[in-house]
């Protein structure tokens, strides 16, 4: 059975950060520092989470850099997975 993808990160800072704070895009970019451009392409799910923004949203919603990169990564992996089958020659030891 495959693996479920995992939701955009932008989607998760719309429903679980932006949201229940009740707060505008705007409101949210003047917070982090960025643009309401550059927030309203994440939540929208047309950029990812940099290391800079991971920051900005670790010290503005909580939780780790990290978790927010990781959260960034899963989604950039499986989206590979799904839209790639390259032809690779697996190799073994002797």
């Amino acid at each position: 059975m495959p693996m479920k993808s995992p939701p955009h990160p932008g989607e998760i800072v719309r429903k679980d950060c932006i949201e229940p704070l009740n707060l505008t895009v705007t409101e949210a970019a003047e917070g982090l520092g960025v643009s309401r451009k550059h927030l309203s392409a994440l939540v929208n799910g047309r950029s990812g989470i940099s290391p800079e923004m991971a920051i900005r949203l670790s010290k503005a919603f909580g939780g780790s850099a990290e978790s927010w990169l990781t959260q960034q990564m899963q989604y950039d992996l499986r989206q590979a997975e799904e839209q790639s089958d390259p032809d690779v020659e697996r190799f073994a030891a002797a």
